[in-house]
C-alpha cells in the first residue's frame, strides 16, 4: 500500500493543540440548584400465567415418549439377561451384568400395569438374591 499525502497527520496535531488552549479556561461547576432527572416509572409487569402454562405443559409426560422409554428399558433388560445367560453357560456370573439389570429394573417400575409391575418386582428380587450370593447384600 502506498501513502501519497502525509498532510493529514499534521492537521490532526494542529487541531488538538488548539483544542487544549480553548478548553483550559473551562471550570467545573456542580449543578446545585436544579433537580436531577429521575428514571421513568416502571410499568406494570405482565401476568406470569403464560409461563405457568408452559411449565405445566412440560410437566405432562407425553404418552408416546413414555412408551418409547418403556420399550428401551425392556430391550436393555433383555440384552442384559442374554449376556447373563451366556455368562452362566460359561460357568460364572458377572457382577456388572447383575448391577446393570438391577438399575434398569428399578427404573422400569411404572405403576400402570399391575401384572407388569409384579413381574418386574420378581426380577428385581431374583437379581438381589444373586447379588447376595456374591456377597453384596442390598436392602
Amino acid at each position: 500500500m502506498r501513502i501519497e499525502n502525509s498532510d493529514r497527520a499534521n492537521k490532526v496535531k494542529s487541531k488538538s493543540s488548539s483544542a487544549k488552549k480553548s478548553n483550559s479556561s473551562a471550570v467545573f461547576s456542580p449543578n446545585m440548584g436544579q433537580d436531577t432527572p429521575r428514571a421513568a416509572a416502571i410499568g406494570s409487569s405482565t401476568p406470569i400465567t403464560q409461563v405457568d402454562a408452559l411449565l405445566a405443559l412440560q410437566a405432562v409426560e407425553d404418552p408416546i415418549f413414555a412408551k418409547r422409554k418403556a420399550i428401551f428399558r425392556g430391550e436393555t433388560m433383555l440384552d442384559t439377561l442374554e449376556a447373563m445367560k451366556a455368562d452362566l453357560l460359561a460357568g460364572h456370573v458377572n457382577e456388572s451384568h447383575l448391577n446393570k439389570l438391577l438399575a434398569t429394573v428399578q427404573q422400569a417400575k411404572m405403576k400402570s400395569d399391575p401384572a407388569l409391575d409384579a413381574l418386574i418386582e420378581d426380577i428385581e428380587l431374583r437379581v438381589k438374591v444373586e447379588l447376595a450370593k456374591l456377597g453384596h447384600y442390598l436392602s
